[in-house]
């Protein structure tokens, strides 16, 4: 039986026991990490290691990159959706308020404007708010909501922050009707503040005035500056009123065509001061009788060469 006698396979065969082995690596690996932290030995095999490590590394970690970098962009869109519909919602929530508010400072600001024309000006009047325009589409009229009942007489001139608006034509009890200096039939003493020459302007009806009356050699320019000369009894002098835009100048004419805007916004204002009414200028002294006279003989002359 002893050709019999064999070692068994190596299936079979069992080698060191499980917890040997365990506590053989442990040793080893405790034995490792002492020498390497005593010595640094291992310093080298780490960095070459982490080297080949880390390209791998880095390949395997991009799909939760990118996972995350997706979650982060769709979290912000929302948050940024969120945000963007909470200021459109307070947006359309304080507009009216804002608007409100604008209106309110500007108002304000052409109400202090107003009467700080008439304090510069040593002007007395009352601030009037304007209603409606005039219904005559060929007119430049508007209506105040000042009246009889708050004194208010015909003559009256208007003015804004700026200078001359118009002049009161028709009072009624709790109204009145302005007509402004842009109108056809409202005319307006004024003087060249650059050389002091006076004339008269008069309202178009399209928005422009047109200084009248002046020699087509007279000295005035484009830009020059008309303010009220107060020789009508109604304008206080010194009010601004228009500015030179256009001068026309034919020798065959006597008189040059000056045409002018209007400083004060005549069409674009909402109120108005109305000043109160100037006090009367004295009675023109009467003519002498040896210029009565020479007018008397000049009309008979006339009259004698007409019939002639």
């Amino acid at each position: 039986m002893a050709g019999m006698d064999h070692a068994p396979p190596p299936f079979f065969k069992r080698g060191p026991a499980p917890l040997a082995l365990l506590t053989f690596y442990i040793a080893v690996s405790l034995a490792i990490f002492v020498f390497d932290l005593r010595f640094k030995s291992l310093e080298l095999l780490r960095q070459s290691i982490a080297l080949v490590v880390d390209p791998v590394q880095r390949v395997a970690q991009t799909p939760g990159s990118l996972v995350d970098y997706a979650s982060h962009y769709l979290q912000g869109m929302h948050s940024l959706q969120q945000e963007n519909d909470e200021l459109k919602h307070a947006k359309l929530t304080t507009a009216p308020d804002l608007q409100r508010l604008a209106q309110l400072e500007a108002e304000n600001e052409r109400l202090r404007k107003l009467l700080s024309v008439t304090e510069r000006e040593k002007a007395n009047g009352q601030v009037s708010q304007i209603l409606y325009t005039a219904r005559d589409p060929f007119s430049r009229k508007v209506i105040v909501d000042k009246g009889q009942q708050s004194g208010i007489t015909a003559g009256q001139p208007a003015i804004d922050e700026a200078g001359v608006v118009g002049q009161v034509t028709r009072v009624f009890p709790f109204s009145a009707e302005i007509t402004l200096i842009t109108d056809k039939d409202q005319v307006v003493p004024v003087q060249v503040v650059r050389t002091g020459q006076r004339s008269v302007v008069f309202g178009l009806g399209n928005g422009q005035l047109e200084l009248r009356y002046m020699p087509a050699n007279a000295d005035i320019q484009i830009g020059d500056m008309l303010v009220t000369s107060g020789l009508d009894g109604i304008y206080l002098p010194g009010f601004p009123v228009a500015k030179v835009v256009n001068i026309e100048r034919d020798s065959a004419y006597s008189f040059a065509r000056i045409f002018c805007v209007p400083i004060a916004g005549v069409e674009n204002f909402g109120e108005v001061m109305v000043l109160s009414p100037r006090q009367a200028l004295p009675e023109r002294p009467p003519e002498t009788a040896g210029r009565a006279a020479t007018n008397d003989g000049q009309r008979v002359k006339k009259k004698r060469m007409v019939k002639n």
